[in-house]
């Protein structure tokens, strides 16, 4: 069976000014997810699952979704801040999603084989995807993480989050951090704690930028470690259950083990939406020199 690919796109993109998932990089008007989803189908995937809200669901299926529904298995899945166990409610003051990984658990019916997960505006490159779908095929039962350098994922025009990794010398995780606020400092990089110091980073860190591989035993994780996050934190409007923090959380207990897949490919993506042409830019260098199509779909 080849594995499935889970995109998330249910993300607000409040930093970028618009809705970003859907915006064109392509010279015949592709986005991002078009070129993942290309390097992921020939890569051996063989079924979409979309994680989007339900406020986005006419444009996106109008721009993207209809693109692959004739040509591949497409399905839908719908994150949104009432999907709660029974006993919880979205507090009055809650208007940010709960995060990765509750956008993960919006999945749970709708996968029952080895799966991927990428973000929809992140660009991972065709050899990430060819990593990734060759560890999903083999027998192994492992969970993986694609990693790229801390100092390829950065953008020049404001800070970032990113799931800053302690790595084995035979390519184990061992954990992840996920930093918020890391910035460019020349080739390095630095971030600002809460309480206001200063960490510098070398910027050659092996570092997640939300490209997975699972099987199904992780909807049994996420529901019972969410559970607990909002028996902890259900009023702070501003938490979110992250992915990282979760598979961090079942490496260090020994529950899992995640093999880092190593890629050579350059990480690019929009935050900002003043990273539009560079992004643009760089699709349409690789375009010319002949990694993609002129026209992917074609």
């Amino acid at each position: 069976m080849k594995p499935t690919l889970l995109i998330l796109a249910a993300g607000v993109g409040s930093r970028y000014g618009g809705l970003k998932q859907i915006d064109p990089v392509g010279p015949n008007g592709e986005t991002i997810i078009d070129y993942a989803i290309f390097d992921a189908l020939r890569a051996g995937f063989g079924r979409l699952v979309f994680v989007i809200r339900r406020d986005i669901e006419a444009p996106f299926r109008e721009i993207i979704g209809k693109r692959f529904e004739k040509r591949f298995p497409v399905e839908y899945v719908f994150q949104h801040l009432d999907m709660l166990p029974p006993g919880y409610s979205v507090p009055a003051s809650r208007k940010k999603p709960w995060g990765t990984g509750h956008a993960i658990l919006a999945a749970a019916g709708a996968i029952s084989e080895p799966f991927g997960v990428i973000n929809a505006d992140d660009f991972y490159g065709a050899s990430s995807f060819r990593v990734l779908a060759e560890h999903l095929h083999s027998s192994n039962r492992d969970y993986a993480m694609v990693g790229f350098l801390l100092r390829n994922t950065l953008s020049e025009f404001g800070s970032v989050a990113r799931g800053v990794c302690q790595v084995t010398g035979d390519r184990y995780l061992q954990s992840v951090t996920e930093i918020t606020g890391i910035e460019m400092d020349g080739t390095a990089a630095k971030y600002t704690d809460d309480a206001g110091i200063v960490h510098h980073l070398s910027g050659d860190e092996t570092t997640s930028m939300n490209m997975w591989g699972f099987t199904p035993t992780l909807f049994g994780h996420l529901q019972r470690m969410f559970n607990e996050f909002l028996e902890k934190r259900v009023q702070d409007e501003k938490a979110e259950f992250y992915l990282p923090a979760a598979v961090n959380a079942l490496v260090s207990t020994g529950q899992e083990i995640c093999k880092v897949l190593r890629t050579p490919d350059s990480w690019f993506g929009v935050t900002y939406h003043d990273d539009h042409p560079r992004v643009v830019e760089s699709t349409l260098a690789l375009v010319a020199r002949g990694d993609y199509p002129q026209n992917l779909w074609t």
